[in-house]
């Protein structure tokens, strides 16, 4: 079963996790919001259609995390300091997350500077 081993925050706007296969990613804060599975951020299914309640709006602290707290042994809830803390992430979203937004190895990714608004235009 793949784990994190150790989970923390490098700058104020990333993420690192190190999992128990070796596999070690630094993810930007903003992407991790993005993928909140929660049926606020990710709309529900009604009758096996999904319903949206509109589009995301950017609100002040939105991509600020605040704590992440365990959920028994299958993942972490975030905690925003918008006040947004409903999204639990089992170990396999996050996963997928580190995987799919890696900044370490992953040329195609915003470099740090645009990442924390210093970069070139």
């Amino acid at each position: 079963m793949l784990l994190p081993k150790n989970i923390s925050r490098p700058l104020p706007h990333l993420l690192t996790i190190e999992w128990n296969d070796g596999f070690s990613a630094t993810i930007p804060l903003e992407k991790l919001r993005d993928e909140c599975p929660c049926a606020m951020c990710k709309g529900e299914q009604i009758m096996g259609q999904p319903v949206s309640f509109g589009i995301k709006m950017f609100a002040p602290g939105m991509n600020e995390l605040e704590k992440l707290v365990p959920v028994g042994n299958y993942g972490i809830q975030a905690s925003w300091k918008d006040g947004h803390d409903t999204g639990i992430y089992p170990w396999q979203l996050l996963r997928r997350i580190t995987e799919q937004y890696n900044t370490k190895d992953n040329p195609n990714s915003q470099s740090d500077a645009s990442l924390n608004g210093t970069s070139k235009k």
